[in-house]
């Protein structure tokens, strides 16, 4: 899977590089950037290019425009933080075709080491059905392809799978350390191998599930899809997000885990409370006793040294998904609580990304981690056992 090419396997001198990148960052209504790091995550491979003598032509989608011109889904803001981060001035080509003329006169008239940015690719809706006339317009633009943007990787779309048909294609710096890190944890842990899966539903992990219990040692599952496992068990649940249709695969997943002498640990006290909402007021009841009339919104002390300590153990700790509703204060505590045990761990720590990067951002614990992935859904994909199109797409070596 990671024989493919990388950036420094190409000559990029003299050469125009299309670099597909995840710019898709959280704006407010005043298309000001809240969050630039997807962003700063690209500077490696821009960096390359320009100290190499290529001229860096970028493109990125942003928010679900649906095929249509959106203003409020311009890259321009994109382009004018890029600057700043370069210190660089970034041309931005903005045409509303993506690819129209426009766009074509600013390529045309770059010189080496200049960088022009392409408006959103999902203006097109020929780009999320990866029609090929699209993904021809844009490797026109260009003499090679660089796929820097593993928050897609998990999408077949023009920009970043269909244009390999037609230019000499590199995985970008970010892109091979994901996959590196990633790829090395579920291929090859140090043990003891840890998986921390959180988040409201277990539909969501499913395929995750099962194939992590084929490598993991101990697998702490948290969040409201625990409420799933509890009903397996035979608990009341309360009014807490349940699966009713998944509860007989819970069964399974914990058997499977039994026969495979997987160390599956379920939280053993939650924080309850009558409303899903921050000023509810909210008590800490034992996992199989759960009031009727109330819900459980994060994991109680108990469970969070119980958590702490298995972490302590671990030598490889993948995490994706919260503990507990983290957007409410009153409910963070056993999120951040997780957050804090990874960062004084000796082990490698890999968050997937989706809500437990934003949960470490918020606790201000990033570069405690070995690694913060840029892409939820992708990395979920990867944990799943699954390939990733945009990276199949690429090169061998």
């Amino acid at each position: 899977m990671l024989n493919k090419k990388s950036i420094e396997d190409l000559n990029v001198s003299g050469k125009r590089v299309l670099v597909r990148c995840d710019f898709n960052v959280p704006m407010d209504k005043d298309q000001n950037i809240t969050d630039d790091r997807r962003i700063r995550s690209a500077l490696p491979t821009i960096e390359y290019i320009i100290k190499n003598g290529g001229k860096i032509i970028l493109m990125s989608h942003l928010g679900r425009p649906k095929g249509e011109v959106k203003k409020e889904f311009s890259l321009e803001p994109v382009a004018k933080r890029l600057a700043n981060l370069l210190g660089k001035e970034v041309m931005f080509a903005d045409d509303d075709e993506v690819v129209g003329e426009s766009a074509r006169k600013a390529v045309s008239e770059m010189k080496d080491g200049e960088i022009v940015l392409l408006q959103n690719t999902r203006f097109r809706k020929e780009e999320k059905k990866n029609e090929e006339s699209f993904a021809k317009d844009l490797a026109s633009l260009a003499d090679l392809f660089v796929n820097d943007a593993f928050g897609t990787a998990h999408r077949a779309h023009a920009s970043n799978v269909g244009v390999t048909k037609f230019l000499p294609s590199a995985m970008g710096y970010l892109v091979k350390k994901e996959m590196d890190i990633m790829g090395k944890a579920i291929s090859n842990p140090e043990k003891p191998f840890l998986a921390i899966l959180g988040g409201a539903k277990v539909s969501d992990k499913i395929g995750v599930i099962e194939n992590l219990l084929e490598k993991v040692d101990s697998l702490i599952i948290g969040g409201g899809m625990a409420y799933t496992f509890y009903k397996a068990k035979g608990y009341d649940v309360g009014t807490s997000l349940l699966e009713e249709d998944k509860v007989d695969l819970a069964k399974e997943l914990m058997q499977k885990a039994e026969n495979k002498e997987v160390n599956l640990l379920l939280p053993v006290d939650n924080v309850v409370a009558k409303e899903f909402k921050n000023d509810s007021e909210y008590e800490t009841v034992d996992s199989n006793k759960i009031p009727e009339d109330m819900m459980g919104l994060d994991i109680g002390n108990g469970t969070i040294e119980l958590f702490s300590n298995e972490i302590e153990n671990a030598k490889t700790i993948v995490w994706n998904g919260p503990m507990g509703v983290f957007e409410m204060s009153n409910f963070a505590k056993g999120t951040n609580a997780i957050a804090k045990a990874l960062a004084n761990s000796d082990a490698i720590t890999i968050i997937g990304g989706g809500d437990s990067a934003a949960a470490v951002e918020k606790t201000g614990l990033n570069d405690k981690m070995t690694h913060i992935s840029t892409g939820g859904g992708a990395s979920l994909e990867l944990f799943e056992g699954k390939d990733l199109p945009g990276i199949v797409a690429i090169e061998n070596k």
